[in-house]
């Protein structure tokens, strides 16, 4: 027991200290995380052997944080990046692999060696660069949106890459083991990580290179079906006991469930957790899922990061550092002319084209797991794993200081990076929760305001509610999407939530949510145009405003008034054109398929020409009506 309070408290010290110095210096965590492993590992010597034992444990955070990107990811937004992933992550995976198993072969290496080379080394950093592009404020760049494509093509591509690598072992490759004894590459392949914590279970021990892969594909199909058919009744189980730690209990219990299930076919953890998170992404409690699960995830990841830091091996690292910095450098800068490449012929230029480039260049954590698999079914000589492992470690140690230089990049180019951040702790609560303080939601909130209501303001963008504090109107910076916060703003006591953020896909997020978790809340949203009307509609929203629809409207009464009509029949057509358009919202999104553009949505389309008959009819009869009384 003293033992594990010592270490945890070196690696709790160590983190404190280390990442607010790197932060305050401008560095980012993830760098402060890695300089406290390499202070209390290889420099200081306070921990040692436990620290690939506390690894595995740590690896959790990356498995929680592919879980969660999952949920953020239903079938339908996978369908709609298909051209990002396929185009941009498919070109950067194959020619990344092409051009370091080319490498690899130059040095003597079998085409099996190199082929293992490549595609460990082409994959880059997950947990670091969504981490820094987080930090940083950005995700929502053109070139954070296609660094994240890129991640996430890398992510599901390490499924076919696990199922193809006991191919490249059918070969006869004597090993040498501990006790003396000559096996045959590849007979020990199907104990993944299960075999080395001390548990023997496997369920592809044994098995030839296509028995495994298709126990990987059963092991996957086990998660998608219960994923879609046992976890939603489970849920609404737990949902019954009003307890709230039971629902972290079963979210928990998902993500350490799947791993089990991973490392009994020799996968990665991972791996299964993000396709959970994917199944799972349409669920009603994936928002209390999220908030749940993130506490964790980025504790873990710093332990993570920590760990990466304390493991390297310095000893071989101070054998030959002339070498193996050399040789990360060149990983990075193979990798760097890939992307650079890649990211021009998809379009992408400036600022996104250096953030691109200069963010997924390193290696990453999915190479750890790789090599791990791969030193299992004896591909390589255990000295070169060693020396891989080691350069992936120096190119996440580097990554850090190229996101510096992507900085430096922008400042010289006379851009600016933006940074979110930390939220405000919302101390009120109100009557109207308004989510968004844009122009639109500015009128609303004085509205509400100057009529006597209470309410309680939300918005990420810190410049707009800075400018209203000056104003005098108390506003909170933070994201109105997070559970956590609209539970802060009295959500469940609140009797109106006006939606009025600037991001469409946010406002649907966000009246889903509120309308699952509280049924009596009635939900005002702002909606960009009318397919957005119709997705709103269906998640739940009580009253639908188009941003442009009613100043649209009052602009077509003007020309009206000016083009020959009086006052009251211009009132005339725009009271009767308003009801037929209400009413045509309320059939057509009976029609609409948010799958189906529609363009192609032929029940959509004839019926939307069938009721502009009818509006034609409703006006031509008000204009009769005119002339009847004019006669």
């Amino acid at each position: 027991m003293e033992a594990f309070l010592y270490q945890a408290s070196i690696y709790l010290a160590a983190a404190v200290i280390a990442v607010p110095i790197a932060a305050r210096l401008g560095l980012g965590s993830v760098l402060g995380y890695l300089a406290a492993g390499i202070i209390i590992g290889p420099v200081l010597g306070l921990v040692g052997a436990e620290t690939a034992d506390l690894q595995h444990f740590a690896e959790f955070g990356v498995v929680m944080m592919l879980f969660l990107i999952g949920l953020e990811l239903d079938p339908r937004a996978l369908w709609a990046m298909r051209h990002n992933l396929l185009g941009l992550g498919g070109a950067q995976i194959v020619f990344s692999t092409i051009l370091l198993m080319g490498a690899a072969m130059a040095a003597n290496m079998s085409w099996q060696m190199g082929l293992a080379i490549g595609l460990s080394l082409s994959l880059s950093s997950t947990a670091i660069v969504l981490q820094t592009l987080s930090e940083k404020g950005l995700m929502q760049t053109g070139g954070g949106r296609a660094t994240f494509a890129v991640l996430l093509t890398q992510d599901i591509a390490v499924i076919p890459i696990l199922a193809l690598l006991p191919l490249l072992a059918t070969t006869y490759v004597p090993h040498i083991s501990t006790d003396g004894s000559i096996t045959r590459a590849g007979a020990d392949h199907g104990g993944g990580h299960g075999g080395s914590h001390g548990f023997d279970l496997s369920l592809v021990d044994g098995l030839p290179g296509w028995g495994v892969a298709l126990v990987t594909l059963a092991a996957i199909a086990v998660i998608i079906l219960a994923g879609i058919y046992l976890t939603r009744p489970v849920f609404r189980f737990i949902h019954a006991t009003n307890l709230r730690e039971m629902y972290t209990a079963l979210a928990l219990l998902i993500v350490v469930g799947i791993s089990f299930l991973m490392t009994l076919v020799g996968l990665s953890p991972a791996l299964g957790a993000f396709l959970a998170g994917v199944v799972l992404a349409n669920s009603e409690f994936r928002h209390e899922m999220e908030s749940d699960l993130n506490p964790f995830k980025g504790l873990l990841l710093g332990l993570f990061f920590i760990t990466v830091g304390a493991g390297i091996n310095y000893k071989l690292f101070f054998a030959d550092p002339g070498d193996l910095i050399g040789l990360a450098l060149l990983v990075i800068l193979a990798k760097g002319v890939v992307l650079f490449v890649v990211g021009r012929m998809f379009g992408l230029r400036h600022r996104n084209h250096w953030l691109f480039t200069l963010g997924l260049a390193q290696a990453g954590e999915f190479g750890f797991v790789l090599l791990a698999f791969i030193g299992q079914l004896h591909i390589l000589p255990q000295r070169v794993s060693e020396k891989l492992l080691l350069i992936i470690a120096l190119t996440m140690l580097i990554t850090p200081l190229l996101f510096i230089a992507y900085d430096m990049l922008s400042r010289l180019a006379g851009e600016k990076t933006t940074q979110m951040p930390a939220p405000d702790d919302i101390d009120e609560t109100g009557t109207v929760i308004v989510a968004g303080i844009g122009r639109f939601g500015q009128i609303v909130n004085r509205l509400v305001r100057a009529s006597g209501f209470k309410t309680v303001v939300l918005d990420s963008d810190i410049e707009a509610v800075q400018l209203m504090r000056r104003f005098g109107v108390k506003s909170f910076l933070g994201d109105p999407t997070r559970p956590e916060l609209l539970r802060a703003a009295g959500i469940a006591k609140a009797r109106v939530l006006v939606v009025a953020l600037d991001d469409p896909a946010n406002v649907t997020k966000l009246v889903s949510y509120a309308r699952r978790s509280y049924p009596d809340l009635h939900i005002i949203a702002r909606a960009y145009d009318r397919h957005h009307v119709y997705a709103l509609y269906q998640a739940g929203a009580n009253d639908i405003v188009r941003e442009m629809f009613d100043s649209a409207l009052r602009a077509g009464r003007y020309v009206l008034e000016n083009a020959g009509l009086s006052e009251y029949e211009a009132a005339q057509a725009e009271q009767t054109f308003y009801a037929h358009d209400r009413q045509t919202v309320r059939e057509l999104a009976d029609h609409w398929r948010p799958d189906i553009p529609p363009a192609e949505n032929g029940s959509y389309i004839n019926r939307a020409r069938e009721l502009e008959k009818d509006l034609e009819t409703a006006l031509m009869e008000l204009a009769e009506k005119k002339a009847r009384d004019t006669a």
